[in-house]
């Protein structure tokens, strides 16, 4: 009796929280007509995957409704020509497994993140300016 009280106590705490009003709200005013919307609790707030002027993208909100990010997957075609230089130009580009996403922060700041693998054990992201410029590189699994 016990094991299945901690059964089913766990699962009830595993849900989703509701998605708030203010954030559904801030969605909708700043994504208008975006379909195939999904949310995510991400504990600190509210993550949206959605599709939105022909682009899977997913957009980061507060608990208060507040925008925080938005990512959008492009094609390598729609890169920027400095980004792809940049690229071509840094020790990463032998690396295969690209994707490249558009990262826009609040308060306008605007990177190209390209992810980049060389083996099983190398992958990275890459983080580059509009004018090409690598400003970060991080480590991921």
């Amino acid at each position: 009796m016990t094991a299945f009280v901690l059964c089913v106590s766990t699962a009830a705490f595993a849900q989703i929280r509701k998605i708030p009003a203010d954030v559904t709200n801030a969605f909708t005013a700043k994504f208008p007509g975006a379909t195939n919307v999904s949310w995510a609790d991400k504990v600190t707030g509210f993550e949206a995957t959605f599709d939105f002027n022909s682009h899977k993208q997913q957009a980061t909100f507060s608990s208060k409704g507040t925008w925080k990010k938005t990512e959008v997957t492009i094609s390598e075609e729609e890169t920027p020509s400095a980004v792809k230089d940049g690229l071509q130009k840094s020790k990463y580009n032998d690396w295969e497994d690209r994707t490249y996403v558009l990262l826009t922060e609040s308060g306008g700041k605007e990177f190209y993140r390209i992810y980049v693998k060389k083996n099983d054990l190398q992958k990275k992201y890459l983080y580059f300016n509009k004018d090409g410029q690598l400003v970060k590189d991080s480590i991921t699994l």
